[in-house]
């Protein structure tokens, strides 16, 4: 990393000279356009607020997607449609099903273009109360809404759409095409729509994700990488009165494994470990055979990545050598770390300096939460991925957006495309491209 930028914090405020304020005044009028549809967005934001679209609730996300297709169809690229693979699901008796998934949607636009920009954010949502079949509590309040999925990432898909309709309506975009990836399976983790995120890496140049801002208006820098486990111990039943040296507790063998993960996340300060679901048991005079543990990990690089992966193949390998057990370990690493580095810093620097321009002092800092900006990175591609709403309490009932940055944040990202259109700033290359 380089040194002059290896901190968690990093500030843009840059005076504007009167040749910057020249080239200001050609973005003008289509940074005014959006300033005027405030209350437009305002609409947008409450109708999408109140389409039930949790990650499973298949009915719901077909309902978003029809709206998101008529909407982003304004701007005149392809659309299509795109069937994902079902989701691999481990059920309370430890046994695998495949659960299926929405439909991602993918807009195209001028895909022969010198230069390519992915643009992305998904439309699934966390219900933060009962889950994904409720009705979405949606209220406005002094300039707020509070409603789930409002910040993450419902405002996030306003900012895309209206940030977009104003780079088209610019002369600046005639040399860009761009995609457009709206997933249906994010808060999952991604599974069925990281194929895609992978292919989009490898014809764009540089990637923009709308996930909410930080509550303070700031951007997210570096990310910890993530993956969701479970463990599964079989054991072997018994009467646990009259014949408990037959069996073999797999409860009580859970607890050791749990155990020894968390001293492995005490031991390395870089990884996080957090045990968020243990089922297994029934009767109390029944030795049970059966326990599942459910649990994430973050890791803050690949030497933290390696060392989990480390621990849970010896984990596997000690309990095949005891005599009636067994341990079967599923899922992995799905988010691999996002450093701070590269065409990535570039972008963020470039960012900041839009924001400057717009009267908007802007930092970054590290976090250990994960996006498929994770994913775009791994695959090569620079991006930033907090350019959508600014609020708070995400995943949560009491999850709100502040909804002047709406139009605030549209403006950043218009102005951002414009500048990058024009050739005013530089494309952040990724290694190895031309």
């Amino acid at each position: 990393m380089n040194q002059a930028y290896d901190k968690d914090r990093e500030s843009v405020c840059a005076e504007e000279s009167a040749p910057d304020r020249v080239k200001m005044q050609r973005y003008a009028p289509y940074l005014e356009s959006l300033s005027a549809q405030s209350a437009d967005m305002t609409d947008l934001i409450l109708d999408w607020a109140q389409v039930r679209s949790g990650s499973y609730d298949l009915q719901g996300l077909a309902a978003m997607a029809e709206k998101l297709k008529t909407a982003f169809a304004g701007l005149g690229g392809t659309c299509e449609e795109l069937a994902l693979e079902p989701q691999a699901s481990l059920d309370s008796q430890g046994a695998v099903s495949l659960r299926p998934l929405g439909k991602a949607l993918r807009f195209r636009k001028r895909p022969q273009a010198p230069r390519q920009v992915f643009l992305g954010i998904h439309y699934d949502v966390v219900y933060g109360d009962s889950g994904a079949e409720v009705t979405p509590k949606v209220r406005r309040e002094a300039g707020v809404l509070h409603a789930s999925g409002s910040a993450d990432a419902k405002g996030g898909l306003v900012i895309l759409l209206k940030a977009l309709e104003a780079f088209e309506a610019s002369p600046f975009c005639g040399q860009v095409g761009w995609e457009v990836l709206l997933n249906p399976d994010e808060e999952l983790g991604s599974p069925g729509s990281l194929p895609l995120l992978q292919e989009a890496a490898g014809r764009n140049q540089l990637g923009l994700l709308f996930e909410p801002c930080l509550p303070d208006g700031n951007l997210v820098g570096a990310r910890k990488g993530s993956g969701n486990f479970a463990a599964v111990i079989r054991g072997r039943a018994a009467h646990a009165g009259r014949d408990p040296h037959l069996g073999r507790n797999a409860v009580h063998a859970l607890a050791e494994f749990i155990m020894a993960l968390d001293a492995l996340g005490k031991a390395r300060p870089g990884l996080n470990v957090n045990v968020g679901k243990v089922e297994g048991g029934g009767a109390l005079n029944r030795v049970p055979d059966l326990a599942i543990a459910r649990f994430n990990l973050r890791a803050g690089d690949a030497e933290d990545m390696a060392a989990a992966a480390a621990f849970l193949a010896a984990q596997k390998a000690a309990f095949s050598g005891r005599e009636g057990y067994a341990l079967e370990l599923h899922g992995g690493f799905t988010s691999p770390p996002k450093p701070l580095v590269g065409g990535t810093l570039d972008l963020l620097r470039q960012v900041a300096e839009c924001g400057s321009r717009l009267g908007m002092e802007l930092s970054w800092r590290a976090s250990g939460g994960v996006s498929d900006g994770n994913k775009l990175a791994a695959a090569g591609l620079p991006n930033v991925d907090t350019l959508g709403a600014r609020g708070d309490n995400i995943h949560g009932p009491l999850e709100w957006l502040a909804l002047d940055s709406l139009p605030e944040r549209a403006r950043l990202a218009a102005l951002l495309l414009m500048r990058l259109g024009s050739g005013e700033l530089a494309w952040p290359v990724p290694p190895g491209r031309l």
